[in-house]
């Protein structure tokens, strides 16, 4: 056993105050998947596909649904012979499937209750067909994702979801998901050109083949004979023709296609309209071809303001009839709470509680375009009665970039602001149907009104163009008052749509769970016995996702539902809802930041010393804490904000003995001696040889503990110099503050970065000055990433004092030439200063190196060469900082091509993380990796030391500064190569 192995019991919850939960897993499943299943699986597949233990079914458990189901085993599917196996072994044995990709989903079709397949991880990928005008893509694919590769080409996909950055184009495709602009001319089944899925029986379908008729009718002929016979039957019904016919004219994703009966003239055809808003209980959608739009980049966008609903809901008509392709709606109350949510401006909390919003957008072509849509747009506005009860508002079009991505903030914010300041322990219901838009006004006065009766909070807000609303509830799922009170609502608000509206009780979120009871009010017995109909002749066998779309219990919604436990309070307004994921650089390793806090949850349902806790806490450490890179991106894409890269720090903090604590703060006061230390060994080991040093280091993390002591890669860099340039205070800019790694190790280039940012500051006529004295400061990131609050509260008041003296009261400005370390200083260590020195920090203006490079450097520079191509790799920090653009201005002006990887994310070096943990950074920029060795680059560029090193070990390229190649680039007497 290690010297220093952390003890578990630091992550085990204290007592909880509620006690168990109702909803735990039991005891009886502490050991997770049972035999013979385990041995079975992992027999016919490879153990590294099958998934077992208790905290692989738990993480797995939750989706961005009310509902919990925990699988008996998860299998991660490589390809189609595996989902084939899959499915042939669960028909031979009498078990059940459920496929899950992003777990976005809202209405629990994401999760199961035996087998659970996991088709993300290894299905991503997208083709681009033609000019553009067709996409292959794999069902893994996030949207944003496929649309990131189709802009390129100056084309997009049609649904566009709220989800985007995190649901994947498979789930889109079964949930005929849409979005702020779909309506029902835009979404996957009208743009969806081709199929290939795997019917329940192993069959595999291509719709695109010119064969696949006569192979299906080969293949599954009662299959076809049953779809034809339905398909008369509906035909031969000319009042349920019609009827189908109504229930598509507004948004509809309630139940199984019946129009693709309609749609559909062969078996082929009828199942490639079928197989759209499947839920996937009809099969396995592997690959979908996608008809894709054009992308429209003139953007001309208001945010306009009303007195009351009705007259805002006048005007949707007026604006669809000019040409906006997307009309989204807010009530007074979601305006007034979105101003917890940051951005969003401070005086909507005085609006009216009548005001509403509406957020119209155009887009157009062309100049011409964009201007006649305006002039339409001038015409609608001269007609209405727009108030103004605050200074925010403006009730004017703008083509400012930055102000549209304020208003879609505000319109996004509703999920952000409702839900995240739901009471502590509350389960979230997000819910959407939809109404005739001639009825908008009145079916919003109408929820509201049952939304206050059965006390929940009332708000909506919505798509109003296509009469498409959306409200949420929270209710505490562990008290039976509460669930009755969700029962309630639930049966009068579906009478209240299907009766009174003739709606839809699901727009476009899709049956899931907690419609299905509903279905057949909405369709009708005739209509729904069809569908029965349908899946029994798809799925005879009931092997794919049952009680999903279709259960006959008039109960089924109340089943399953999750309790909320409380946990702590960085994570408690998590609401599952899965945005975090695709940023995690652990994601396809361990645990994502919502599994992170799902596993969380477990332990807390659970009682103390359980032997469920048990098994979760034994795991935690590996897959949560020790392999979160720490990075924050999570932040960044949560909707309600949660960092929990700083929850797994604080867990990093737990787990430390005093002994420690006290060793990282000595470091800390002693740090200007470790540097030197560090700067000679990185020194000597360039004499002993890659191969010895990882021998020594690897025994070194089995004697002490891994999560302490770095493993040498070969490709970390020789030392820097020991001493910094010369530099003159008097007439200086600004201060440099050159980063402890940059200090440490040196540049593969023939100057070090310190030589770049002093020679070419100088050249520009903005020279700056390194103190005498930076040895032995930092930003504190060192103790701050690994949880070691002493060592980080020494360093942090020691730089910000030291800033203050250098920058002489903060008169000017110090640029940081590590991007990680700018956060650092001007964010992360905030919280651990003195209150004298927060003062003294708010004097400082912090600058990060590539900002300083674009903004100050580049108009006064002559560039004399470039290089060919150039590849970027944004580092997370400059997520955070919003210094993307300024790293590809530097790098334009030094290349002439600049590409920016279509899967870049953080590396997940995270200082030295990738020196502890190697697998992590391998994992994280796998995808980024295989972009970047795809082809030549002349040169690849960063602005992090850290993170160049983890990319050099992830592609064996050479990864530098981009200030390096900036100082080539302008160097008097350098001319452009041949």
């Amino acid at each position: 056993m290690p010297l220093l192995e952390p003890k578990p019991e630091a992550l085990r919850p204290g007592p909880h105050a509620k006690g168990p939960a109702p909803d735990r897993v039991p005891d009886a499943q502490a050991g997770g998947t049972p035999e013979p299943l385990r041995s079975e699986l992992t027999g016919l597949l490879g153990a590294d596909k099958v998934l077992t233990h208790i905290s692989d079914l738990v993480r797995y458990a939750s989706d961005a649904s009310p509902y919990r189901f925990v699988p008996q085993v998860v299998v991660v599917a490589e390809d189609i012979d595996d989902v084939s196996a899959v499915l042939s072994y669960a028909h031979g044995k009498g078990r059940e499937v459920v496929f899950r990709a992003a777990g976005t989903s809202l209405n629990g079709q994401a999760q199961g209750e035996d087998i659970l397949v996991d088709v993300r991880k290894h299905w991503a990928g997208i083709e681009v067909i033609g000019d553009g005008e067709r996409a292959r893509i794999g069902p893994g694919t996030t949207v944003v994702r496929a649309n990131i590769t189709l802009a390129r080409h100056g084309r997009v996909l049609g649904p566009d979801p709220a989800s985007a950055i995190a649901c994947t184009i498979g789930g889109v495709v079964a949930n005929n998901a849409s979005g702020m602009t779909a309506g029902t001319t835009r979404n996957s089944y009208r743009t969806v050109a081709s199929l290939t899925f795997v019917l329940p029986s192993g069959t595999v379908v291509d719709t695109a083949d010119p064969d696949a008729e006569a192979f299906l009718e080969h293949a599954e002929p009662a299959l076809c004979v049953g779809l034809l016979e339905i398909k008369g039957e509906i035909e031969a019904d000319a009042e349920l023709v019609a009827r189908i016919r109504a229930k598509y004219e507004i948004k509809n994703t309630n139940g199984y296609r019946l129009d693709a009966f309609l749609d559909g003239a062969t078996p082929v055809e009828i199942l490639r309209g079928l197989m759209v808003g499947s839920e996937g209980t009809f099969g396995f959608i592997s690959e979908v071809v996608f008809d894709t739009l054009p992308l429209d980049r003139k953007v001309s966008t208001a945010l306009l303001f009303f007195p009351s609903l009705p007259a805002a809901a006048a005007a949707v008509p007026l604006f669809n009839a000019a040409g906006a392709i997307a009309v989204e709606v807010m009530d007074g109350n979601t305006l007034r709470a979105s101003v917890s949510v940051q951005g969003v401006p401070a005086d909507w909390a005085g609006l009216p509680k009548s005001t509403t919003a509406l957020l119209v957008e155009f887009r157009a072509p062309d100049e011409a375009a964009q201007e006649r849509y305006e002039a339409a747009a001038a015409e609608v506005l001269e007609g209405l009665e727009l108030v103004a009860p605050v200074a925010s508002v403006t009730n004017a079009f703008t083509r400012d970039a930055k102000t549209i991505g304020g208003y879609w903030k505000a319109r996004k914010a509703f999920v952000t602001a409702v839900g995240g300041s739901r009471p502590s322990g509350t389960t979230l219901i997000t819910e959407d149907f939809a109404v005739p838009p001639s009825r908008l006004a009145e079916a919003c006065e109408a929820l509201l009104e049952l939304q206050t009766r059965h006390g929940f909070d009332a708000a909506v807000a919505g798509h109003a163009a296509h009469g498409n609303l959306h409200f949420l509830l929270a209710f505490d799922a562990g008290r039976p008052e509460d669930v009755e009170r969700y029962a309630a609502f639930m049966d009068e608000f579906c009478r209240l749509t299907v009766e009174r509206f003739d709606g839809s009780l699901k727009a476009e979120h899709a049956t899931g769970r907690n419609i299905a009871p509903f279905l057949e009010l909405e369709w009708g017995a005739k209509a729904t016995e069809l569908m029965w109909r349908t899946k029994q002749v798809i799925d005879p066998d009931g092997v794919l996702a049952p009680r999903i779309v279709l259960d006959r219990d008039p109960k089924a919604h109340l089943r399953g539902l999750k309790t909320i436990p409380k946990v702590e309070l960085i994570a408690d307004p998590c609401i599952e809802c899965g945005f975090c994921e695709p940023t995690c650089p652990s994601e396809d390793l361990t645990t994502t930041p919502r599994q992170r806090i799902v596993l969380r949850r477990e332990m807390m349902r659970q009682p103390s010393g359980s032997p469920v806790e048990d098994g979760l806490v034994e795991a935690y450490g590996y897959d949560a804490v020790d392999t979160c890179a720490g990075d924050s991106t999570c932040k960044l894409a949560c909707p309600v904000g949660i960092d929990t890269g700083a929850f797994m720090k604080e867990f990093r903090h737990a787990r430390h003995t005093p002994r420690e604590e006290k060793v990282a703060a000595f470091t800390a006061r002693n740090f200007k001696a470790v540097e030197a230390s560090a700067r000679l060994a990185v020194a000597a080991a360039g004499k002993i040889g890659d191969r010895l040093l990882t021998s020594v280091t690897q025994a070194a993390r089995k004697a002490v503990r891994p999560d302490l002591v770095p493993e040498w890669l070969p490709e970390i860099p020789a030392a820097a110099a020991r001493k910094l340039p010369r530099t003159a205070r008097v007439g200086a800019a600004a201060v440099y503050y050159p980063a402890c790694v940059n200090r440490i190790f040196g540049s593969p280039s023939d100057v070090s970065l310190a030589q770049a940012m002093v020679a070419v500051s100088a050249r520009a006529g903005r020279p700056v000055w390194i103190p005498d004295d930076v040895a032995g400061t930092c930003c504190s990131t060192i103790w701050h990433s690994k949880g070691y609050d002493e060592g980080t509260t020494v360093m942090a008041n020691r730089i910000v004092e030291a800033a203050w003296g250098w920058t002489a009261g903060g008169r000017l400005p110090l640029v940081v030439d590590a991007s990680s370390c700018t956060l650092g200083i001007a964010h992360e260590v905030v919280p651990y200063l003195t209150d004298d020195n927060r003062e003294l920090h708010k004097e400082l203006t912090i600058v990060d190196s590539i900002v300083w490079a674009a903004d100050e450097l580049l108009p006064h520079l002559t560039v004399h060469r470039t290089v060919g191509s150039a590849v970027l790799h944004p580092t997370c920090s400059m997520e955070h900082l919003g210094d993307v653009a300024q790293l590809r201005a530097v790098a334009e002006a030094c290349a002439d091509e600049v590409v920016v990887p279509d899967d870049a994310g953080c590396c997940a070096f995270a200082g030295d993380r990738g020196m502890l943990h190697k697998e992590l950074t391998e994992s994280a920029t796998r995808k980024e990796a295989a972009e970047v060795t795809a082809r030549h680059f002349d040169a690849h560029l960063s602005a992090n030391r850290m993170c160049e090193i983890g990319m050099d070990h992830a592609t064996g390229r050479g990864y530098y500064s981009v200030i390096v190649e900036l100082e080539h680039a302008t160097r008097p007497g350098v001319t452009q190569s041949s």
